[in-house]
């Protein structure tokens, strides 16, 4: 029989922060200090009673969250991650999701009644993660929110709901539709090619060259663009102003080894790593498209990807649209970073002709032969040798150490155990909103 998790000891005042947080009607808890009704309540939902909305007349919520969601949710924590800002565990959440729920049902739904986040549920730590070995600046460090484990039920439970209203609207070229994946086939010159996107493209002749633009977009999210595009989606006003009210006034530190920032508010842009914020930016970014037949634009999380299909020398579209993004990107406070903006041409001709240098907000985009596009490395000529080797050399890593057990005679699976374990250690290497994010 399993042994029970080992839960963190009981912190008397998250208990109190937590049971202040009920409904007024409900009896206060044994612990807590007074009556937590309106006080606590109006500290941390930032109202009194639910009579004075941004838009008029008080909205009935929408959204109604049942109990067996919230136990369903609890019940699925992962009691190794690491807790939040709050001090809650997901061992302690998984442990007594049965008892838990009945209690953060009430919260949960009165925070949508309201249509506010309650302010310890909006404090983050952000960890500055290495995106490589060797650090030269800031830009080689993701910062990764972590934030309330709660919280993180909560935001999932209020992303379905978001899945179900906005998913048949979104662009079709946006490759966070659930289920689906992507078939590129380059005829007569290559083999099947899948990858992460959700539109099935054919490559077909006359195919001169071929320019691929991938951007890095730095997430700046006003709140206030943000609501107004939600609209559009049919999202009801509601469930508008508790994500605006979950987008600001946020309280997060930076926490480098053992160095802690001061606590600053913030009230743009969004959590990275939250479960929410994928699917926010892809609502924020889903009226950038191409009006161009031969220029198709693509989009993963925060990187977009332009394809161009270039017939007798005209690259006309395929700069005009790549300049639209760019006004897009300065009308939507969206910054682009041009120095790690790359161009890859794929060219069969014998004597490709030279071709001007592409240049975004008067930075010229450096000319790439081979480029990593969502962990595969694509090359000019559309061959594999060199995500070949790469996949070839991380696995002889591994197998290293499986050699050298192998020649002390240890048992197999001693052998299989040390593998699992090393195969972990070396993918999973950063934190998440579950507090580790896999890098494979």
């Amino acid at each position: 029989m399993p042994e029970p998790p080992q839960l963190p000891p009981f912190d008397v005042e998250e208990q109190r922060l937590y049971s202040e947080l009920l409904p007024g009607d409900r009896a206060p808890h044994p612990i807590s200090k007074g009556a937590p009704c309106h006080p606590t309540e109006e500290a941390h939902f930032g109202r009194l009673y639910p009579g004075s909305y941004p838009f008029g007349q008080d909205p009935e919520p929408v959204l109604k969250i049942c109990e067996d969601d919230v136990r369903k949710v609890f019940s699925k924590q992962k009691i190794r991650k690491v807790k939040g800002p709050d001090g809650m565990s997901p061992a302690c959440l998984k442990a007594c999701a049965v008892q838990l729920s009945s209690i953060f049902i009430l919260i949960f739904n009165r925070s949508l009644e309201l249509c506010e986040v309650p302010s310890c549920f909006k404090r983050s730590t952000i960890i500055p993660v290495p995106k490589k070995p060797k650090i030269t600046g800031r830009n080689d460090y993701r910062p990764v929110a972590l934030t309330s484990v709660v919280m993180k039920s909560f935001k999932r439970l209020v992303l379905a709901y978001l899945k179900d209203i906005t998913g048949p609207l979104l662009d079709p070229l946006q490759t966070e539709q659930t289920g689906t994946y992507a078939w590129i086939l380059f005829v007569d010159f290559s083999s099947t090619f899948n990858t992460i996107m959700y539109c099935k493209v054919l490559f077909a002749n006359p195919l001169l060259y071929l320019a691929i633009k991938t951007f890095l977009i730095l997430i700046l999210i006003i709140p206030d663009i943000l609501l107004n595009k939600l609209t559009k989606f049919s999202v009801p006003t509601s469930i508008c102003q508790w994500i605006t009210s979950f987008l600001t006034d946020r309280q997060q530190q930076v926490r480098l080894g053992k160095l802690t920032s001061n606590t600053h508010t913030i009230s743009t842009g969004a959590p990275q790593g939250c479960v929410l914020s994928l699917r926010l930016f892809s609502l924020y970014t889903n009226d950038c498209t191409s009006k161009h037949p031969s220029v198709k634009l693509l989009k993963f999380a925060d990187d977009t990807t332009v394809i161009g299909l270039i017939q007798d020398g005209d690259e006309s579209a395929y700069r005009q649209e790549v300049e639209q993004l760019a006004v897009w990107c300065s009308h939507n406070n969206l910054e682009l970073t041009t120095l790690k903006t790359v161009e890859m041409i794929v060219d069969f001709k014998r004597n490709p002709p030279a071709l001007p240098p592409l240049t975004i907000m008067d930075s010229t985009v450096a000319a790439m032969e081979s480029f990593k596009f969502l962990g595969s490395t694509i090359s000019q000529d559309l061959k594999w040798d060199i995500q070949i080797d790469f996949i070839v050399k991380k696995a002889q890593q591994r197998l290293y150490f499986l050699r050298q057990l192998e020649k002390f005679n240890l048992p197999q699976a001693q052998m299989t155990q040390f593998y699992a374990a090393e195969n972990r250690k070396s993918s999973e290497i950063t934190l998440s909103d579950e507090g580790v994010i896999t890098v494979r």
